[in-house]
């Protein structure tokens, strides 16, 4: 392990100084902070997760991630109209700040959901209108039926509308274009937890929400939740190992071992509904930060399948990720409908057939390029692209790294400021249409916020919007299948490998993990 700079330390120690841990308290870390605590802001998962804490929305999924009731106590298809789905409402509920929650919440906050500036309005695109039937019952029209709706509404929070009209956040944070609003530090939601202190990348404190609906159906052991992002993983184990933090969500791959076998701590591993890949702005007619003039090499297909044969998979699965991660060859974990075996396979790595390509396509000199990494979301983000690097290089594509963190990178994806770039995906619906309406379907106001490649493909787009409507299970899938073939040939994105979770634990706390890295804290439970 590499040694701690003083800064870190001071990090470490900063934890520590809190205060002494009881056996309610849990000290949380991961390597980077929310976000943002705007619920419909950011489509992000550690954004989400701190989110899920104080916020609910009418259903979520639980630690195996099975949908399961939250503010709506049922749902239906109404049989008179099935364009229609009803939501009953859980009564008695309140805001942190005591004010009622009412279907006027949820009316307000879905629509909120659908505006312009909402990372979260492809998930409602198929909802054409949200009307208040009385104070505890909600329908969701659709254009047309939409069979898998429920599934997109766990990730989608209720806002209290009185404080949010009171607070000026009627519209969600536009982060991508450097917004700010009242709800980015503070939050008013019928969570579990409430907040109460917010000091973005350092802490955010929560405690226990005295007057929460659901005392008895969870076990509610954790009060207090003091929650640190440490982007040095180095660091983060040092936390785990000192017994300054209770919980890590990301331990780095060198050190399971490490923390596996320290005495009074655990490691917890779990396939990840999440795939790693890298995009390349192929729709533009030329490059940024390229050194061709006049000319885009990723528009041309033979440069795209050469980057898919150069980047060694396997290499990466065993130098970079110690082997916790599963090569692919498709954005898709096998979580999610539409995944099969085929799709899954990727082309051997062959340096020499990758260097013909170049050649076929034009660019037998090669080319330079700046590809754009994270360097605190996903794991061993940095050092992947820093394998790509050299992977590259060998078939003469040039590429400087530029990484950075997440708050500073996702916005030049969807900015579409980016040539090259290392991304990350779930699937929370564990459904296909939720990739192809964020990272295939053509950038407009509405979908393919996501997609950072200028790819455009009007036929593809009509039968993405198609999906949320299509009621025959089995034209559905292969109209699903339809479209990944187009998208494989197209060889849209290179995949790189699908994440293993690894939450690393004192052994006192009886805490499984979830396939998409969200730990609903009010389902621990500690040990006696």
């Amino acid at each position: 392990m590499k040694p701690i700079s003083h800064m870190a330390l001071a990090a470490v120690l900063a934890i520590g100084a809190i205060g002494t841990a009881d056996a309610e308290t849990l000290r949380w870390a991961r390597a980077g902070d929310s976000l943002t605590l705007d619920p419909h802001a950011q489509n992000e998962g550690p954004t989400h997760t701190l989110s899920h804490q104080i916020y609910e929305g009418l259903l979520q999924r639980d630690m195996e991630a099975q949908i399961i009731p939250s503010l709506a106590e049922s749902w239906r298809v109404l049989e008179s109209d099935p364009t229609i789905w009803e939501f009953k409402l859980r009564q008695g509920v309140t805001f942190h700040n005591g004010n009622p929650f009412t279907a006027d919440d949820v009316v307000f906050s879905l629509n909120r959901a659908k505006a312009a500036s909402s990372a979260m309005k492809e998930l409602l695109a198929a909802v054409t209108d949200i009307i208040k039937v009385d104070d505890h019952t909600v329908h969701l029209k659709t254009e047309k039926p939409s069979p898998l709706l429920p599934a997109n509404l766990t990730n989608i929070f209720v806002m209290d509308e009185e404080w949010s009209k009171e607070n000026a956040v009627e519209k969600p944070q536009d982060f991508a274009a450097g917004d700010d609003n009242f709800a980015v530090r503070n939050a008013n939601g019928t969570g579990a937890y409430i907040l109460v202190e917010r000091v973005p990348d350092e802490r955010t404190v929560l405690r226990a929400n005295p007057d929460y609906w659901g005392k008895g159906e969870f076990p509610l052991e954790v009060t207090e939740i003091i929650y640190t992002p440490i982007q040095s993983a180095a660091t983060r184990v040092a936390a785990l190992l000192s017994g300054e933090v209770d919980i890590i969500q990301d331990v780095p791959v060198q050190d399971i071992g490490r923390v596996a076998q320290q005495d009074g701590l655990a490691v917890a591993t779990a396939p990840q509904n999440r795939t790693i890949f890298f995009g390349m702005k192929q729709g533009a007619d030329d490059l940024e930060s390229d050194n061709i003039e006049g000319k885009n090499p990723f528009a041309d297909v033979r440069v795209r399948r050469a980057v898919n044969m150069a980047i060694n998979r396997e290499a990466i699965q065993k130098v970079v990720m110690r082997d916790q991660s599963v090569p692919t060859g498709v954005i898709m974990p096998p979580f999610v409908n539409g995944w099969t075996e085929e799709l899954d396979k990727f082309p051997p790595h062959d340096v020499e057939q990758a260097k013909t390509l170049m050649e076929e396509a034009g660019y037998g000199d090669g080319f330079s390029v700046t590809l754009n990494c994270p360097n605190d979301r996903y794991i061993n983000d940095e050092a992947i692209c820093q394998a790509a690097v050299g992977m590259l290089g060998q078939i003469g594509i040039d590429v400087t790294l530029d990484a950075r963190p997440k708050a500073q990178h996702f916005p030049l994806i969807q900015n579409a400021e980016t040539d090259f770039y290392l991304l990350g995906w779930g699937v929370p619906p564990f459904d296909s249409e939720y990739i192809f309406t964020f990272l295939v379907h053509s950038k407009d106001d509405t979908f393919g916020s996501w997609n950072g490649t200028g790819y455009s493909n009007p036929e593809l787009d009509e039968m993405i919007r198609g999906l949320a409507s299509q009621t025959d299970f089995e034209a559905r899938n292969a109209a699903i299948a339809d479209i990944w073939k187009q998208v494989q040939e197209d060889q849209l994105y290179v995949a790189i490998h699908h994440q293993i979770l690894n939450w690393g634990m004192k052994d006192n706390i009886d805490f499984n993990v979830q396939p998409e890295d969200q730990p609903h804290f009010k389902f621990l439970q500690f040990k006696s």
